[in-house]
């Protein structure tokens, strides 16, 4: 009954938008201008009633409903502004979308940052490389409640008078263990889009133990960043390449070959990460290849160069 209802609630809006531009006269030369712009005014109210009509009653009232219904009806797609607010009904629908990220902690993400990341990173996902500037997308189905907490840092890191990289550091320090959006980064950087690079040189230039999905823990949501141990890995090992650490920790299964830790047993008692180690030490002149590497967790790694565990 209530699918009838709302069927016969779009075609009443339906017919009421055609009789509208039915009585218009838009090429009346002797009309002005701004008649016939007002005479418009009706016909937009209408359609903006008509958009919000096409979505079922239990999407809710509030425009901020309708945009979280159509997200979550369709997610991991990339969506153009204009189907928001053509669903939404109003014209600040961006305003609402920011709200469901940081208030909410939906992690939905812009195509402006979907470029930057794919700029600096080998997600391997082909929706994402090619969004658009003007698109969204849910990339997460399971809420964050935590977000609004760490838009709270990432304000208070944001006004400080600090390099990028010093910034995005210090966000990554204050959420150890903890997955953190490219939205909430490019946010603690001032929107500049060198935040990118810099958590990229974070990584293989400086040693901190930051991974996503393509470069270290293929289990996280894409767009989505962990700074895995507040700890620099030694710096022979910081100029590993992305392509060549993928490839070791794909083939050891992204576990400890030693004692087969695996991510999935991180706690916040042991937070310990995966390292790579070189098998012909890096002082003997061994090479940053697939075959001189291998996967060792950070327990592991420091017995190693400790001379307590034998490769």
């Amino acid at each position: 009954m209530a699918d009838n209802l709302n069927s016969e609630k779009i075609s009443a809006l339906q017919r009421r938008v055609i009789s509208l531009l039915e009585e218009l006269d838009l090429q009346n030369p002797e009309q002005d201008l701004r008649q016939k712009v007002q005479n418009l005014i009706p016909v937009f109210h209408q359609l903006r009633k008509l958009g919000c009509s096409l979505l079922p009653d239990d999407a809710g009232t509030a425009a901020l409903d309708r945009i979280l219904f159509y997200l979550r009806r369709y997610p991991h797609t990339a969506i153009p502004g204009d189907e928001f607010m053509v669903i939404s009904g109003i014209q600040e629908w961006p305003r609402r979308i920011r709200q469901l990220r940081v208030e909410f902690g939906w992690r939905i993400i812009t195509g402006v940052t979907a470029k930057e990341m794919n700029e600096e990173e080998d997600f391997g996902d082909a929706i994402v490389a090619g969004m658009k500037v003007d698109e969204y997308m849910l990339i997460d189905e399971i809420q964050d409640r935590d977000a609004a907490h760490r838009w709270n840092i990432a304000n208070g890191i944001r006004r400080k008078q600090s390099s990028v990289l010093a910034k995005v550091l210090e966000f990554f320090r204050a959420n150890v263990g903890k997955p953190i959006t490219g939205e909430e980064l490019r946010y603690v950087a001032g929107n500049k889009t060198e935040w990118a690079r810099r958590v990229r040189e974070l990584r293989t230039e400086h040693g901190w133990p930051v991974v996503t999905r393509g470069t270290g823990n293929p289990s996280l949501p894409v767009g989505v960043y962990v700074l895995e141990a507040d700890r620099q890995s030694p710096e022979h090992d910081r100029q590993i390449s992305d392509p060549v650490r993928r490839a070791v920790l794909g083939r050891d299964d992204y576990h400890c070959r030693q004692c087969g830790w695996s991510q999935a047993e991180w706690n916040r008692a042991n937070p310990r990460n995966l390292e790579l180690h070189h098998v012909k030490p890096h002082v003997m002149k061994g090479e940053n290849t697939e075959d001189n590497l291998m996967t060792l967790c950070t327990v592991c790694h420091d017995a190693t160069h400790a001379g307590k565990n034998s490769d």
